[in-house]
């Protein structure tokens, strides 16, 4: 089963978390629409700014395991890699 590891942001340069799921659109969707309690909702986190898929759920789930220990500033330039305008790929995503 493929995976993906996704950064949700509040804004730019705002909060960030990590996250892990099979189903990416579904999951996005889920935090957009404040469904899933806790920290996103808490602090307004729903703008997707960075994914990567994975062949295999298990390496998606070691790698998020890894980021999420990472420094905030290498978050920041992982995004910045990819997004550099902190857009909100979820857009891209349902097209």
């Amino acid at each position: 089963m493929a995976g993906y590891v996704y950064v949700l942001a509040s804004r730019k340069h705002g909060t960030l978390y990590t996250g892990v799921t099979s189903d990416l659109e579904r999951r996005i969707w889920e935090h957009r629409e404040e469904l899933t309690g806790g920290f996103t909702k808490k602090y307004g986190v729903k703008r997707l700014v960075w994914y990567r898929e994975y062949v295999d759920i298990g390496e998606a789930i070691v790698d998020e395991k890894r980021i999420k220990k990472w420094r905030r500033k290498w978050k920041l330039e992982l995004i910045e890699a990819m997004n550099p305008g902190w857009d909100d790929l979820y857009e891209v995503l349902n097209r």
